[in-house]
Order: structure tokens, then sequence, then C-alpha cells
């Protein structure tokens, strides 16, 4: 890759200004489906390359950055810009000023980084041939905007590429994992149907409360009794309600939890067997149940070839001993997923943890949740070797 070298010279020259955009969106977060003010700070970036761009829903963002030297191929450069329903409670010069959302889960660096390696290629389109295209990509948390993106048939090219930052590992630091890297996230709730009756004669009613706590301990059997123990698989019931007071017998009751799986037979499995128990238990005590499903995001599976590509790449930007190449996958998920069933495709992991600031070190999520900045280098490098060396056949 002749032109690597050069393009972590440039992530590194521009660094400031990326810092400066980074904080920018820190500073000003939006929860999905509400990015409008992100979207048209995304614009106004745009605008100053002089790159034509499209709103994609309301608040996704789609550019596109033809080189000039001979080329067929394509590529996608993805990039989510939601924020997370969290108040902030680390005290920066880039605190979030709307109390209650905050940038806990890194998408403002991811923003910044694609803006900076936009900017690597739309200043060096001499470089390369070929189409890279840009999706600054809205509502990731919610499993939502991947498929806005995919229904107005933008999810199409030779490769699509993105990056997560992560505190599990040291700023400088890249992980490239093929197979396996993040779970399926499906949402579901099982509405339970009894008979109220007052508690002194349970006989003649149908208690739900009772039905609901049979069925929550029933699936936990899904992982344990029923799945290759191999298998990576998850049921977890975060909330549940029933009854009205204490001395009836409840008529209704719901169970809302998660369903995890790495694997697209392990989650088609899975949601088979917890809709059959769920029935099963409810009509043994004579109840009756419905079963609501929500699809957020398909298990994300790096593509074997494209995995390697970048390796190569991430091997001549910033030395072999900086490339993991594999690690243990999250059952986090990550809609990103949506885009590789498209297009070939990997996602990679970009270390942002520095061991000497406490924020840089806490989980993704968390309230005092921060990067090293560092890592914006790596991620805007990244962006702009990969798509080039992509596109001019040179991995």
């Amino acid at each position: 890759m002749k032109n690597s070298a050069f393009f972590l010279e440039e992530a590194k020259r521009i660094y400031p200004d990326v810092v400066a955009l980074r904080r920018h969106f820190h500073k000003n977060p939006e929860v999905s489906k509400n990015e409008y003010n992100t979207a048209l700070k995304i614009e106004e970036e745009l605008d100053k390359l002089g790159l034509p761009h499209t709103r994609v829903g309301e608040t996704g963002v789609c550019s596109e950055i033809d080189g000039e030297l001979p080329g067929d191929r394509t590529i996608i450069l993805r990039a989510d810009i939601d924020a997370l329903p969290i108040k902030e409670e680390h005290i920066c010069s880039y605190t979030s000023t709307d109390d209650g959302v905050m940038h806990a889960c890194g998408h403002d660096a991811h923003t910044a980084s694609l803006l900076g390696g936009a900017r690597i290629l739309a200043e060096n389109r001499h470089l390369f041939g070929g189409k890279v295209k840009l999706h600054f990509q809205q509502a990731e948390e919610v499993g939502y905007g991947a498929r806005v993106f995919i229904n107005e048939g933008l999810v199409k090219g030779d490769r699509c590429f993105g990056i997560h930052v992560t505190p599990h590992h040291n700023v400088g630091k890249i992980v490239l994992t093929p197979g396996p890297l993040n779970a399926s996230v499906d949402w579901f709730k099982i509405s339970v149907t009894g008979k109220s009756a007052h508690v002194s004669r349970p006989h003649l009613g149908v208690d739900a409360a009772y039905i609901a706590a049979q069925i929550l301990i029933s699936l936990q059997a899904i992982v344990t009794r029923t799945t290759d123990p191999m298998e990576n698989l998850l049921i977890g019931v975060g909330k549940i309600s029933a009854g009205t007071a204490y001395n009836i017998v409840a008529e209704n009751a719901e169970l809302e939890g998660t369903l995890r799986a790495l694997t697209p037979d392990t989650r088609a499995n899975t949601k088979k067997r917890i809709e059959a128990i769920a029935r099963s238990v409810a009509e043994s005590f004579g109840g009756n149940v419905f079963i609501e499903w929500k699809d957020y995001t398909s298990p994300l599976i790096n593509d074997e070839i494209p995995c390697k590509e970048a390796w190569a790449v991430a091997e001549e930007l910033f030395g072999e001993n900086n490339v993991v190449k594999f690690c243990t996958p999250s059952l986090g998920g990550d809609d990103f997923a949506e885009y590789i069933l498209k297009v070939p495709g990997v996602y990679a992991n970009v270390g942002s943890c520095n061991p000497d600031i406490y924020e840089t070190t806490v989980a993704m999520h968390n309230c005092k949740f921060d990067i090293d900045e560092k890592c914006l280098i790596t991620g805007s490098a990244i962006y702009a070797a990969y798509a080039s060396a992509f596109l001019n056949k040179e991995v």
C-alpha cells in the first residue's frame, strides 16, 4: 500500500480539526431519530470539502467522493451519529449541554473520524480511483438507521467498512476479527392473560403472575439445557409487571426481555423455543399468551476476505503489533450488521483507552464515558487508507 504512510501523516496533520469536531458533537448530542443539528453540522463540513450530500430519512446524511484515477470499485464508509438518553457526569470543557443526553458510546468519535477520513480522501482524489460513499447513519442505538439506508437503495457496492471505539483496548490498537463480532438483538414482550379472583379462592381464578414467573424460570432452560454450551446465547428479562392489588389473583402479566445470539440459526431456533415454552406453560395453568417481537439487528459477522484486506492496511499504518486479529465477540448489537448482509464488509474496533485517564477505562453507556482522542488519528487514517487501498486493488 504505497500511500499508507501518507494517509497516517495526513490524519496526524488534521488531528486538531477532527478533535474540534468530535468535541462539538459530544457537546451537542442528539438521541436516535432526532439528530437534526448533528446532520446540519455534518452537511456544513461536507460543504467545506465541496462534497454533494443528500438526506437519508430525516436525519441521516449520504455523500460521495469520486477518485481521479481509473477504477470501477465502490466502497461504503459508515459512521453512526446518535447519542444516548444518559445524563453525563464527566465534567470537562466539552460536557454535554443537553442534560440527560450524552455520547456515551463514542458515536461522536465515529462521526468525526469519518469526516476526517473524508477530508483526506477529498483532498487527495488523485491517489485513488473508483467511488467512496460516505454514510452518516442515524439511530443505530435503536436498530433503525441502517434499514433506512438499505430501504432507500443506498447500500450497494463492493465493500463496506465501519469503526467503533472500544475501552477494552488501548489507544493505538485496532481490532479486526473475522467471523462473529456482535450479537443479534431482539426485543420481546410476553403478555399473559389469566382470570382474576380473590386470593382466598385461587382455584376460581387463573394466576397470570404465577404463569409469568414459571415462564421466566423456564426460559433459562433454553440456554442451559437445549443449546450447545459452546454457543453464545443470552435470554434476559428486564421488566416484569402483573396484577392490580395484593389480594387479587392477577388477571394480566407482562414480561419484557431480549434475545442475543451470534449466529442466525441459533437466533431463529431460540425464538421458536421461547414461543413454544411460553405457550405451553400458560396453557398448562389455564392461561393464554400473546408474544410480540421487534428485530433490532442481525448478528454482525465480519467477512473473512475484507477482514484480511483491512489487516494488511492496518499493519502498514500502525505496525503489526498494534493490530489485534482475534477478540471475544460481544453480545451487544450494532446494526452495521445489516450493511454486511448486503455488501461484503468488515467492522473494526478502535482502541480508545488510556489507563491513566479514568473516564477512558469505563464501559460504554456509562455516564462518565470518554475516549483518549488520539484514537481519532487511528479512525481517520484507517477510513481513508482502507478505502484507497481497496479501490486501487492493492488488497
